[in-house]
């Protein structure tokens, strides 16, 4: 079964949910939960709970924070040998407080501090996408280490997919993208990408700009969710086009969902699916994830079971 390294890095979230009316400047008693999160560790976790091997490219430190998400890791069958650690801030943080009604009130983040990622990949990068067979790259750590992954990929024929967060490495180095195999991403990115608005958009008219734009700035393939709209997707260099719809079911929690979408839809590609079957597969796998309160997709080895033909 191929392999997949994922380059990124890891969240924990801690979120506030106040018992009554939330007052900013005094003292609310309600709940707090700690949550690991952040895109490529939610996908790592997705991965191995379909069975998938994967290996987390990352950073951790040696705290009791950043020691309970590697240990959380190793448990559920995610590789955890490419993790470096440091003394501190290798996790990033999320701190969040939410009002009566569960709306963000105010929040502070901390990014992780990943030179020594940047400096492990370029001693151990090589070793590890010889070995592996796909790469999944979190694009916007930072440029070096986005332009050393993309290199090694080429010079070992590896295909890469790609997580976007603040586009702020895409913006500067749209090229990047004609290098991947798949760029999947949501209507909001793909307008930030395009220069455009296009949360109004149906499925009819993003599949038309789709195919527009990411010829125009030579994008292989790619996939825009939309939402309750589905998805749609297109390869420029087979022509394969389309909308799958979403998948009716009851909604717990959305938290995970477009990480989820973006699993299925790798490892659906990993596996040989066409870029439609890759598609319906990550829906599937989002609307498995948004029926649970996790931000992860169930345990489910059986889960690509109902793909084969």
């Amino acid at each position: 079964m191929a392999s997949t390294a994922v380059f990124g890095v890891a969240f924990v979230d801690v979120k506030g949910f106040p018992f009554e009316k939330y007052g900013p400047t005094g003292t609310n008693l309600g709940n707090v939960i700690i949550v690991h999160g952040g895109v490529s560790r939610n996908v790592c976790e997705d991965f191995a709970n379909v069975g998938m091997p994967v290996d987390f490219v990352s950073v951790a430190d040696h705290t009791p924070i950043g020691l309970d998400v590697v240990d959380h890791l190793q448990n559920i069958g995610v590789g955890t040998d490419y993790i470096t650690m440091v003394p501190k801030r290798g996790i990033g943080m999320w701190l969040a407080v939410m009002d009566e009604h569960g709306d963000l009130a105010g929040s502070t983040s901390q990014m992780p501090d990943i030179g020594a990622l940047e400096t492990f990949i370029g001693a151990k990068g090589e070793e590890i996408v010889a070995k592996c067979e796909n790469i999944v790259l979190e694009i916007d750590m930072n440029e070096t280490i986005a332009e050393k992954v993309l290199s090694l990929a080429e010079k070992y024929n590896k295909k890469v997919y790609v997580i976007v967060g603040n586009l702020s490495i895409i913006g500067k180095r749209p090229d990047f993208l004609s290098r991947v195999d798949c760029y999947i991403c949501n209507e909001i990115e793909a307008g930030k990408f395009f220069n455009m608005n296009l949360e109004e958009y149906d499925a009819d008219q993003m599949l038309t700009i789709v195919k527009e734009k990411s010829s125009e700035l030579k994008v292989p393939s790619m996939v825009v969710t939309m939402g309750k709209n589905g998805a749609v997707y297109y390869d420029s260099r087979t022509g394969e086009e389309g909308h799958c719809p979403c998948n009716p079911c009851k909604l717990v929690d959305t938290t995970g969902a477009g990480d989820a979408f973006l699993s299925g839809t790798v490892m659906g590609l990993t596996k040989g699916y066409s870029l439609e079957k890759a598609v319906r597969a990550g829906t599937m796998l989002a609307s498995a994830t948004i029926q649970v309160e996790e931000s992860s997709c169930p345990k489910n080895n059986k889960f690509f079971e109902q793909f084969e033909d």
